[in-house]
């Protein structure tokens, strides 16, 4: 019975509020799912029911603590709370634009929305804005109306116990809607959230209010129906900054910063050439481009894109999307007009051998994914006449990974030729051919 009681109030199986984790000192506090789902096996769809689980009891109880403070209003004149009033009311109408974008949230992705309908989250957010901003301008209305044409507020007693009815609704609310919103990375529902809770405060004003009416200060009523209304009016600057932040493309500043953090645990990659992030509704995508050796095989080069995704999604919880992409090689590793290189595939080594330009002029480059150790390297070309042109490669700059010849290869780039590699008592020989470019003529420069 304890654990369905906890569990109504968010604090069950779904209400482990998990927190950051720590790598080499440095904090990480995430909020959201961890990649286990209690048992569920689509995480994407008890997210999408627990959102609406979250606005559900939050429309309730807004609902019912409106009714109660409207039924004072009505007797007892209070422009303090007809305000507080107004504004419970827009906050319980703002439960069903979310609940409709959750539930359209759930629509799997089309040929139309390849992406889903997760935007639909935003434009609910435009129109919670909307509601409350509309409740700003009636309650800030019938408060300057009441300061020109004053009236008496009648059953203090009662004023006062329906300003603490708004402020445990609103509270009730704001546990709700906080901890649920974390548990599904939505920021328009944490948002939401302490915005109820503020807006409890502002309950309690109604309270001082009453004092103050009480005290002989009959003014008091409307002064603080004012002060409600501009806290409102800061709450609907603060959610349209959120909100458009959001359907602008904008990410915590800290999110781009993670992912290099991510990048640094996975050995092989040079460095990040590029990270964007964008939010889709309350699921993060991210684009990360990286730089490594290009001499990697294919295979190995996977590998590191795998191992890349796996560290953004164990550091950031509300990753749903990451695509990893390779940076093009530096323009020094190509050539505009050399053979299509030699893929090297042998039990001494892989790699690709192929025609360079470097600032020295053209050489012969072996760029290796897989070698043995003490590996050497020789290229010889067959020429006209049975001559032989050996061109020895030598680590560059001391990186193993990349030998090269000290020599440009003699024109033309167009012959039949052998790769000796050599490792301790292991040799062996890899026959390939080079073909020029279709109608290049062999007008290069030889270092």
């Amino acid at each position: 019975m304890l654990t369905k009681v906890l569990d109504w109030f968010g604090f069950g199986a779904y209400g482990h509020d998990h927190g950051g984790h720590d790598h080499g000192g440095q904090g990480h506090d995430h909020h959201g799912p961890h990649g286990h789902t209690h048992g569920v096996i689509d995480a994407t769809i008890a997210t999408t029911e627990r959102g609406i689980w979250a606005i559900k009891w939050s429309f309730v109880i807004l609902a019912i603590t409106a009714a109660l403070q409207l039924a004072v209003v009505i007797f007892s004149g209070s422009v303090a709370l007809l305000a507080d009033t107004i504004h419970n009311i827009a906050d319980a109408t703002t439960a069903i634009p979310l609940w409709i974008a959750f539930v359209l949230a759930r629509r799997r992705p089309t040929r139309t929305f390849t992406y889903g309908l997760g935007r639909v989250e935003d434009l609910a957010g435009i129109a919670i804005v909307q509601i409350i901003l509309a409740s700003a301008l009636v309650a800030g209305y019938e408060a300057i109306d009441r300061l020109l044409n004053p009236q008496p507020v009648r059953f203090l007693g009662w004023l006062a116990a329906a300003g603490i009815i708004g402020f445990l609704g609103n509270e009730a609310v704001a546990v709700f809607r906080i901890r649920v919103g974390r548990q599904i990375n939505s920021a328009a529902l944490i948002a939401d959230g302490y915005h109820a809770r503020t807006d409890g405060l502002t309950s309690l004003a109604v309270v001082a209010g009453a004092v103050g009416v009480r005290l002989g200060y009959p003014l008091a009523d409307p002064i603080i129906g004012l002060i409600i209304t501009v806290a409102i009016f800061g709450i609907v600057w603060q959610s349209a900054r959120s909100v458009l932040t959001r359907m602008l493309d904008g990410v915590e500043p800290g999110l781009v910063d993670e992912v290099h953090h991510a990048a640094a645990h996975v050995a092989g990659i040079d460095r990040v050439v590029d990270a964007k992030a964008r939010w889709l509704g309350h699921k993060l995508h991210i684009d990360v481009e990286i730089a490594v050796n290009d001499g990697l095989l294919l295979a190995a080069a996977n590998n590191i894109a795998a191992s890349l995704k796996a560290e953004l999604f164990a550091h950031i919880p509300a990753l749903d999307v990451a695509t990893v992409r390779f940076a093009a090689p530096n323009a020094e590793g190509g050539h505009h007009h050399a053979p299509d290189p030699f893929l090297v595939s042998g039990k001494l080594a892989s790699g690709l051998l192929e025609i360079v330009d470097t600032p020295q002029g053209e050489r012969m480059r072996l760029r290796l994914s897989r070698h043995a150790e003490g590996l050497q390297a020789n290229v010889a070309i067959e020429r006209a006449g049975g001559a032989v042109e050996s061109l020895p490669l030598s680590p560059v700059g001391g990186d193993h990974h990349y030998l090269q010849s000290l020599v440009a290869p003699a024109e033309p780039h167009e012959f039949s030729a052998r790769l000796h590699l050599a490792a301790g008592q292991d040799s062996e020989d890899l026959p390939f051919v080079m073909a020029e470019p279709e109608g290049h003529h062999h007008e290069h420069a030889h270092g």
